[in-house]
């Protein structure tokens, strides 16, 4: 990595605290009563209840819900034995996948102990505090023994993913490219390059779902693996060969796949013709493959690649399956990883990416989703739909085989349930940037020299999803990109325009401007004083013009008079009567959409239904099914007040123009997301689980409860979003953050790139 990577790496890991990690409390801690139950006397009782039952820890505590991730840091990532502590960032980075993906808490524990025995009893007494365990970064072949060992002792399970993680997304990777060419894993021939704990735990697990032990060649960095090699493991030796072939282009001819985990380049292009027919090729060293894909492409079109990395088709990474596997087991409380559950995710990843995709996934891989095929054999690490399919296979699975404790018993009801960990903080947003990274566009800001927009252009340059335009006084952003240590240079990726000073730019911007406004109050003087002096007018002119795809202003000054100064330049579609405005705030429990809180003040049954489906499209935009709520005092007829009736003329106004869209109310708000108080109401109720688009009656019950929830329950905002305009523009409120910017920023572009398609 290079110095300002490694630079923006450690001041990631410092601030604005140190480490990727906190604990806080799930329960209130108020008063004295809450005290006496959270601790003495009152945790007595729950003491006393898993003495009695030790499977009620899951009721009581958070074992259930809880995972262990362990290392003592002697095969950390690509560094090597670099030791326990050293490797603690890494093992906090893995908790916070589990939590991301999965909901899942961890605790990381560095164990300083590199004697198997010692790690294994220190490993071995924590049973009591995890619902299950993942071995991480530990050596081979010493993490074969551990985990064999903890296995055999422990009555939770024990996962080391490097092993089986890479098992289970590789084994997925093969079950679809065979089957794409015909081929079977009975008749396959496979070859690998690296003959490690995550190589052999890929042979292991094929050969268990059907390639045969005699189709199998390993070689590592002494060569073919032989019979008459010394000192091997009996999990290698299985897959000697009687052979006199020594070295890995002696084993290649007629192979149907060469599975790549050792070191880059090891495998030659000059090598490629000894394939068999339409071959797969497994390149999963990292950062560098066992081969560029590059070279397969020029030497054998015919085949089908994979690597470990995101910039390529085919990314074989764990996130695919770990969190989700681990979900299903302690959701089952069970009580350990089988062969059957592995399988079954394996069945399951593979299953995913030969489904055809709904319009929501669509939206969630960017507008236009991926088709089975050479290209897509697997699907990406955030297509919302792993969590909904591995999880309940892994649980059943599990169940099957009988080491499930606690069976699920409505498996509807549970993926329900599991929606609700699909879409947490940067969940929501990774179907956006990826969407707007594969074709970023130019975003002008208004407010160019303000710190928070220049942190998010060094964002948003540094990860490709936009081309900034930043409209300021170049000295005063030439002195504070400087200043703040910033990377960008004005002129290469970056353009810094000045409304008072770049007369070419903006001078012939001035007489469209004057007849844009003209019949609204102002004359060609004033006019003009305005593109050079109110940088809102002068992004949104750029954005009328096409010198712009898009247009984010407004964070400082009054909000509403940002909007003012837009609207006559921007104005909305002729298609909808109103602009709209979208808040999103994302909660612990999930994501909420709520409906209108900016634009207008109090809308007419006729707008609450326009609103609602505009705010039904933006929602789908991220990849999430909308469940709408049309949220009241009064719930389901309680009250015959004018706004009562006007949400119950608005559902059925929504109803006949969207009959498809999950919809409810009137109702109150608890009901909107308790299906339980809902059904109580409403048992025939349309709505299903937690809804996640609130529609409010008027402006300022939606502008409220959004600011009550962003401010009591902690929630990460995001837009407000425009909903109804012709072209892509917002603009933002003074308290926004870079990182709110970089959002907000992201969502434009995407509306750029779907109006650019539209025009096309």
């Amino acid at each position: 990595m290079d110095d300002d990577f490694r630079k923006a790496a450690l001041d990631y890991h410092r601030y604005p605290r140190p480490g990727k990690l906190a604990i806080e409390a799930t329960k209130r801690m108020a008063t004295q009563r809450d005290l006496s139950l959270a601790y003495s006397p009152g945790v007595a009782a729950a003491c006393e209840a898993i003495v009695a039952d030790p499977e009620a820890a899951r009721d009581y505590t958070a074992r259930g819900n809880l995972v262990g991730v362990i290392s003592n840091g002697t095969a950390v990532l690509g560094l090597g034995n670099i030791g326990a502590l050293a490797g603690k960032p890494v093992m906090e980075g893995k908790a916070v996948l589990f939590k991301k993906f999965a909901g899942i808490d961890v605790f990381d524990i560095e164990v300083d102990a590199q004697d198997p025995e010692r790690f294994c009893d220190v490993v071995a007494a924590l049973e009591p505090t995890f619902g299950a365990i993942n071995l991480e970064d530990i050596k081979a072949p010493e993490c074969f023994a551990i985990e064999s060992n903890l296995r055999a002792r422990m009555k939770i399970p024990v996962f080391h993913d490097d092993q089986h993680g890479t098992a289970i997304t590789v084994a997925a990777a093969v079950r679809n490219g065979l089957l794409l060419r015909g081929k079977t894993l009975a008749d396959a021939k496979l070859v690998t390059s690296g003959a490690g704990a995550a190589a052999l735990a890929c042979v292991d697990l094929l050969v268990s779902m059907g390639l045969r032990p005699e189709n199998v060649s390993l070689t590592d960095i002494k060569g073919v693996v032989r019979a008459d090699r010394e000192g091997m493991l009996a999990n290698m030796a299985r897959y000697a060969k009687e052979t006199n072939a020594n070295t890995l282009e002696d084993v290649l001819p007629g192979a149907d796949v060469f599975l790549g985990l050792s070191a880059p380049r090891v495998l030659k292009a000059e090598w490629l013709h000894l394939l068999a027919e339409q071959p797969m090729i497994l390149a999963l060293a990292n950062p560098d493959p066992e081969i560029d894909p590059a070279l397969v492409r020029a030497h054998r079109p015919d085949a089908i690649v994979a690597t470990g990395r995101s910039d390529y088709p085919n990314q074989v990474n764990n996130v695919l399956c770990f969190p989700f596997i681990f979900r299903g087991a302690l959701d089952v409380s069970a009580t350990t990883i089988n062969e059957e559950m592995k399988i079954a995710a394996v069945e399951a990843i593979a299953g995913l990416a030969r489904v055809e995709a709904s319009e929501v996934v669509a939206a969630a891989y960017g507008g236009t989703a991926p088709v089975f095929g050479p290209e897509y054999i697997i699907p990406r690490p955030f297509d919302p739909r792993l969590i909904l399919e591995i999880a309940p296979a892994v649980a059943r699975a599990a169940m099957a085989s009988g080491v499930a404790r606690r069976p699920i018993a409505d498996f509807e009801a549970y993926r329900r349930d599991l929606e609700r960990f699909v879409f947490r903080s940067g969940s929501l947003m990774r179907p956006v940037f990826e969407a707007a990274g594969r074709d970023p566009k130019r975003i002008v800001y208004a407010e160019g020299e303000d710190d928070r927009v220049l942190r998010a252009a060094q964002t948003l340059i540094d990860d490709g999803i936009a081309r900034p335009i930043l409209l300021g006084r170049h000295e005063v952003v030439a002195a504070k990109i400087k200043e703040m240590g910033l990377r960008m240079v004005p002129g290469e990726n970056v353009r810094v325009l000045d409304p008072a000073r770049d007369t070419a730019v903006f001078g012939p911007l001035v007489p469209e401007y004057q007849r844009l406004v003209g019949r609204h109050g102002t004359p060609p003087a004033p006019a003009e004083r305005r593109v050079a002096t109110r940088p809102s007018v002068a992004a949104a002119m750029m954005l009328h013009a096409g010198l712009a795809d898009a247009a984010i202003c407004g964070g400082t000054g009054a909000w509403w008079r940002q909007i003012q100064y837009i609207m006559p330049i921007i104005p909305r579609r002729p298609e909808v009567s109103r602009i709209y405005g979208l808040a999103c705030v994302i909660l612990p429990a999930g994501v909420l959409f709520i409906c209108d809180a900016y634009m207008v003040i109090d809308p007419s049954a006729e707008q609450i239904a326009e609103m609602t489906l505009l705010a039904a499209k933006e929602v789908k935009g991220f990849g999430i099914a909308p469940k709408a709520a049309l949220v009241s005092h009064s719930s389901f007829g309680a009250s015959d007040s004018q706004s009562a009736r006007k949400m119950r003329r608005a559902l059925r106004l929504i109803r006949d123009r969207a009959p498809e869209l999950e919809i409810d109310g009137e109702m109150h708000g608890d009901a909107a997301l308790v299906q339980a108080i809902r059904d109580d109401a409403v048992p025939e109720s349309t709505l299903t689980g937690t809804a996640n688009l609130l529609i409010m009656p008027n402006l300022d019950s939606a502008n409220i409860a959004f600011n009550l929830l962003k401010a009591a329950a902690d929630g990460l905002p995001i837009g407000p979003m425009l909903l109804g305009m012709s072209k892509p523009i917002h603009v933002v409120v003074p308290s926004v953050t870079a990182r709110g910017i970089v959002n907000l920023s992201a969502l434009a572009v995407v509306e750029a790139q779907e109006l650019a398609g539209g025009q096309g």
